[in-house]
């Protein structure tokens, strides 16, 4: 059997205390994984240098941010973050569900040297 084929919703996991993440894929290219929201949960703006975001709304409703624009954002709604623009999840509204992927992978993003 395969590792190419993943269930968003049994991968789908919720925590009380803060957002819940799970990873579905993870190259040297790309990754891709979910963010899971109880209403009321947040993730802190930040940013990926070198690295472009998307989020995919699977279920649910959040407001989000991207640069200096928040919007509320329902299924299928697809948000993108640019390398190095500050984005976040401002807040969600309900039980909420978004795929995520980045390309390259967090760990694959090459810095410069420090002069």
């Amino acid at each position: 059997m395969t590792e190419y084929f993943r269930s968003i919703h049994a991968a789908a996991t919720f925590n009380a205390e803060k957002a819940a993440k799970a990873d579905l894929f993870v190259g040297r290219q790309l990754f891709v994984g979910l963010n899971c929201f109880e209403p009321g949960q947040s993730q802190k703006v930040h940013v990926h240098a070198g690295a472009d975001k998307f989020y995919l709304v699977m279920t649910g409703k959040a407001r989000m941010t991207v640069g200096e624009e928040t919007r509320e954002v329902g299924p299928g709604t697809v948000v993108w973050a640019p390398a190095d623009l500050p984005h976040g999840v401002a807040q969600a509204l309900e039980r909420t569900v978004i795929l995520v992927a980045i390309a390259p992978p967090p760990a694959a993003v090459t810095r410069p040297a420090a002069p």
